[in-house]
């Protein structure tokens, strides 16, 4: 329970009732601080309640991995205003007492490197975070690193690719003790029309080598690419889309920002 009284989940006992009800679960990306730390503040309930089961919050980084141009643009903005990882850590405590799902952050190595992990860990866990997804750590660098992780109270959530062969996904997802973070193609995140064709037979040869939920990314940005992953994924990772109509409606203001979100949440969930 939070100081309101809100129960709150775990990272496996969200994907836990995400399976016994046998649906797709919903995990929506937002970049920390963008426009505003106000608007993120405002759009982590506004998730929640349009039906989101878990939120990601990227933090800005100046050289991102795999994030295409709307989420860059976004990430740029920001930086330009001096946002620093104790701004995302505030702003998450003062809004984690009214969230009941887990948050997990998005965050290059080098910032947790820099910041010091042990340190990175224990606020992000103070802050009310649940997990961290570290996109540029490879085993058998990853391994060291997710332990101490794990020892800090979060856990740890990797990206396996579609060209990652198979022994390397059996280390990858040994690693993964929250999810594992399948990106549906190589590349960078953005919209696209069609999920790939080899994703069913992808995703069933993951599912060979882990027990761990599964959840895909990169393209997905419409209810029925949600729904196409039942039966193969737990949760659909939906970034680039939301960013988008955050950018659409940014000069409406926090509240407008938070309803179209939410809106486009309860889209995304079969809802609306």
């Amino acid at each position: 329970m939070t100081s309101t009284g809100v129960s709150r989940q775990t990272i496996a006992q969200a994907f836990a009732d995400l399976r016994a009800q046998k649906k797709v679960g919903l995990v929506a990306f937002i970049p920390a601080g963008y426009p505003d730390l106000a608007t993120t503040a405002a759009i982590l309930p506004a998730l929640e309640q349009g039906g989101a089961n878990v939120i990601e919050i990227g933090f800005p980084f100046s050289d991102p991995i795999a994030d295409g141009p709307t989420i860059q643009a976004a990430f740029t903005q920001t930086l330009s205003k001096g946002l620093k990882i104790a701004d995302i850590f505030s702003t998450v405590s003062a809004a984690r007492p009214n969230l009941s799902i887990p948050l997990v952050a998005m965050v290059s190595f080098s910032i947790v490197f820099r910041y010091g992990v042990e340190r990175f860990v224990a606020n992000a866990r103070a802050a009310g975070f649940d997990g961290l997804i570290l996109p540029d750590l490879p085993p058998p660098e990853a391994q060291r690193v997710c332990e101490t992780v794990r020892a800090g109270g979060l856990d740890t959530i990797l990206l396996v690719a579609p060209t990652t062969t198979t022994q390397r996904r059996k280390e990858i997802t040994s690693l993964c003790s929250g999810f594992v973070y399948y990106l549906s193609v190589s590349g960078i995140t953005g919209e696209r029309d069609q999920l790939p064709a080899d994703l069913s037979e992808n995703l069933r040869q993951l599912r060979s080598v882990t027990d761990r939920p599964v959840c895909v990314g990169f393209g997905i940005h419409r209810p029925a690419q949600v729904a196409q992953l039942a039966g193969l994924a737990e949760g659909a990772i939906v970034g680039s889309a939301f960013v988008k109509r955050m950018q659409q409606h940014a000069a409406q203001g926090k509240d407008a920002i938070a309803k179209h979100l939410r809106e486009y949440a309860a889209e995304l969930m079969g809802k609306s």
